[in-house]
């Protein structure tokens, strides 16, 4: 049947053309009304923070992530100049629909005045540039907008020109890389088309899903670049198989590109779905910014095997033998004596003394594996994004002048449970003492209270407390705090029965959505673990080599973990990479880097222990099969995962804090993956195992339907490569 669909394809070549161009021309429209979809929102549903956001929306009618705060500096802060300020900046936020001044604040030299929107975050982002105009068209040329929506329009662009200028970067350094692997020929543009079209159904689908579905800012750059190393991948495993299939000379053009995705394409299969089962596992994840990371990165390894399936053959019988053939510079996979190249002497010598050389790879890796015990987390960051955007500036002035806390304040909701249930004696007298409790918290700087609006809601009901914190939002002492007026301050507060108290606010928000991550994410490794295990049982019809593919999988992402934590936190190749340097690592960066990290792992472990298994059902010993097996996919394994890096280089290089670490960390942990960990601990390891590689019991060989390998039995062997001919 897969024979079938591939001639079929070649046949119907010029209609699979045709479909691919109308896809990329969606994709391509697609791409330019998707930012203003998007959103950075960190809301997680059914949590505290949550909870209070929803009672300032409907009740005190202030909306957190619509709301924006005008920063103007006072000249000599007298009476009458804030009070003209003040009037001047009305004015202006008449220019929004539904806009009002919720509050406003003067102290340490600067104005501060809080502009609420009935507007979401994407909508009210949008409207940045009206407010702002708007203020200057009152003469308050020095007024800054930051907040939420300002943030978001001013990262927009930012993240635009880093995708256009990563795009140009990794398509460059690509194709470098491509041409010194493949040599000057057609095929070194094979992969580009492919990565092409793959990017641009995903940006169509995801442009479908940003219309009913939270989907967060980062995306277009995540699926972009990824999506190119991903095809990239797999279109040069192929094009490197189908060269080596038509160096054969023993078949027609056809025959050999239904050889190639007969091997190279059923492994092509296989790895995208170990791509998946890593995103997959991000649903579990109750925060839609996580759950839109997996939906958009599900997506990219489900069109790249679609290509590969329908494209890519399509392309190869256009190009033919001419079309892969180099001329003038051949490339370093042109066909040689493979027996004698790199990978070969490193396979032998890996065998020969799998212990020295096992020891060797440990030593490598164990200071990347113990930094990780610096792993910190934030949610966020006001000081590790773009200083030079207008938002950025506000919040700098506020920062230096009245701490970095003030644009963020945690906000206690107290809901009485009746109208006019805060004018009781008995809850101003609580509402008072929370008060002192938590002015005396440690880390708190203020804690303003009022009888009046904003502090009380027009029914009466609802009570809050602004707490200004002395850090930044998302620093350890705003996460500790939090959990300490959540686990302690609040529960001895002597309200009247019936009272519930939320604390909300960014910083309450941000710990949410950590604990909502990382509450959930043993289950995301374990169900990943599993789905990989039970895949690649069925693919290696061996009860170890899945388990080992798994193991090494986590020293991956441990490695990758660690790099995270050397370079940005220690600063190791930051002015290299002009990355920044921060004590936290964003909060959504590690459980997508293991989504994500896992699946291109399982990936180069997939493409090499499949032809040491196609060794060693030909007949080779343990040892002569991952010879083999090593020798004929380590140069291309390695190949890819510098090709990746190269694609990956568009990330590191950008402005945005989270991408330049998950850039590093997908960039850093693939190629230690496919160089040291697949290249010395794999084969060693196998080669220490011996026999245990292809253990497969008879119970497991009967549901597997699939013939036994014990380990007793010598002829086993013998029946799986009659079962694999036939």
């Amino acid at each position: 049947m897969f024979e079938r669909w591939i001639r079929a394809v070649i046949r119907w070549r010029r209609i699979v053309f045709i479909g691919w161009f109308l896809i990329a021309v969606v994709g391509a429209l697609a791409a330019v009304q998707l930012p203003s979809l998007l959103t950075t929102s960190l809301s997680v549903p059914g949590t505290s923070s949550a909870q209070a956001d929803t009672i300032l929306i409907h009740d005190f009618h202030e909306n957190v992530e619509g709301t924006f705060t005008v920063v103007q500096p006072l000249t000599n802060g007298s009476s009458a100049q804030v009070a003209s300020l003040e009037s001047r900046i009305k004015r202006a936020v008449s220019a929004l629909p539904t806009a009002n001044v919720s509050q406003e604040r003067a102290f340490a030299g600067v104005l501060y005045v809080n502009v609420s929107t009935t507007m979401n975050l994407a909508r009210a982002a949008n409207s940045t540039e009206t407010l702002r105009s708007a203020l200057r068209h009152e003469g308050l040329d020095h007024a800054l907008v930051t907040g939420p929506p300002a943030l978001q329009h001013d990262i927009t662009p930012v993240l635009s020109s880093d995708l256009h200028r990563g795009e140009l970067l990794a398509g460059v350094l690509a194709m470098l890389l491509l041409i010194a692997v493949l040599g000057v020929c057609w095929a070194v543009l094979v992969p580009f088309l492919v990565a092409g079209v793959t990017t641009a159904a995903t940006l169509a689908v995801v442009d479908l899903l940003a219309h009913h579905f939270v989907m967060v800012l980062y995306v277009p750059n995540v699926i972009e670049l990824i999506g190119l190393a991903l095809a990239i991948d797999y279109s040069l495993l192929i094009v490197h198989r189908f060269r080596s299939e038509i160096n054969e000379g023993e078949s027609s053009v056809e025959d050999a590109i239904v050889r190639t995705m007969q091997r190279a394409g059923r492994t092509v299969i296989l790895s995208g779905f170990a791509v998946a089962i890593g995103l997959t596992t991000l649903f579990i994840v109750p925060v839609p910014l996580v759950r839109s990371l997996g939906a958009a990165g599900l997506v990219v390894p489900f069109f790249a095997i679609v290509c590969a399936l329908t494209l890519q053959p399509a392309l190869l019988r256009v190009l033919g033998e001419r079309g892969v053939a180099p001329v003038g510079l051949r490339g370093l996979m042109a066909r040689r004596e493979i027996s004698t190249s790199a990978w070969a002497r490193v396979a032998r010598t890996v065998t020969s003394r799998p212990r020295t050389l096992l020891l060797c790879a440990v030593v490598l890796l164990v200071a990347p594996l113990v930094s990780v015990a610096g792993l910190t987390l934030t949610p966020g960051s006001t000081t590790a994004i773009p200083q030079g955007i207008e938002a950025a500036r506000a919040l700098n002035i506020v920062a230096t002048r009245s701490g970095p806390g003030v644009i963020t304040p945690l906000q206690v909701i107290i809901d009485t449970g009746r109208a006019g249930g805060d004018t009781t004696k008995k809850a101003s007298l609580a509402r008072l003492h929370l008060a002192e409790a938590i002015l005396t918290t440690p880390g708190v700087l203020i804690v303003a209270i009022g009888h009046t609006i904003p502090f009380e809601d027009r029914s009466r009901r609802f009570e809050q407390l602004l707490v200004v914190a002395r850090q930044d939002f998302g620093s350890p002492s705003s996460q500790q705090l939090v959990h300490v007026l959540r686990e302690r301050v609040v529960p001895s507060a002597t309200f009247p029965k019936g009272t519930k108290i939320y604390v909300g606010g960014a910083p309450a928000q941000g710990v949410d959505f950590l604990d909502a991550i990382y509450g959930n994410f043993p289950w995301i490794v374990l169900l990943a673990l599993v789905l990989a295990y039970l895949i690649l049982l069925r693919a290696f019809k061996s009860l170890v080599l899945p388990l080992l593919a798994a193991v090494l999988d986590l020293i991956s992402v441990g490695v990758a973990y660690g790099f995270l934590v050397l370079v940005f936190r220690y600063g190791l190749g930051s002015s290299l990479l002009h990355t920044y340097r921060v004590s936290q690592i964003e909060g959504w960066v590690p459980v997508f880097l293991f989504a994500m990290l896992f699946g291109l792992s399982m990936d180069y472990e997939v493409f090499i222990v499949s032809r040491i298994r196609e060794a060693w059902l030909q007949g080779a010993n343990n040892a002569d099969a991952i010879i083999e097996g090593l020798t004929n996919t380590g140069g291309v394994v390695t190949s890819a995962a510098l090709i990746m890096m190269a694609a990956l280089s568009g990330l590191v290089f950008g402005h945005i804090a989270g991408l330049q670490e998950l850039g590093v960390g997908l960039a850093l942990g693939v190629l230690v993956d496919a160089t040291i960990v697949r290249g010395l601990l794999l084969p060693s390891l196998m080669t220490l195992l011996g026999r245990w590689n292809w253990w497969l019991p008879e119970r497991v060989a009967r549901l597997l339907h699939a013939t036994a390998s014990p380990l007793e039995d010598r002829a086993a062997r013998l029946r799986v490569t009659d079962e694999e001919t036939t």
